[in-house]
């Protein structure tokens, strides 16, 4: 079953993908069927670059247990830093 659970966000940052590192300004947030993972279905999270087309996306697909635990040690990794970080 599809479940069309989708967020789209604006971000600022890089990612590095086959041809090399690239300026992404998107993001998308969805669970569905993944393409390579070995589970029924997973958290996906693009990273885009939309003006390089196809070439500017890096992908990832997670278990949602996985996706859970990087969602924490992410908080905690933000919330450990000292204020005042660019």
């Amino acid at each position: 079953m599809c479940t069309y659970i989708t967020e789209k966000i604006a971000i600022e940052g890089s990612a590095k993908g086959a041809s090399g590192w690239i300026k992404v300004t998107d993001g998308s947030i969805y669970l569905d069927h993944p393409v390579h993972a070995p589970f029924g279905h997973t958290l996906n999270i693009d990273f885009l670059a939309p003006a390089l087309g196809p070439s500017g996306r890096v992908a990832v697909e997670l278990s949602q247990d996985s996706a859970r635990a990087l969602v924490k040690a992410i908080q905690a990794v933000l919330d450990a830093a000292p204020a005042g970080l660019d």
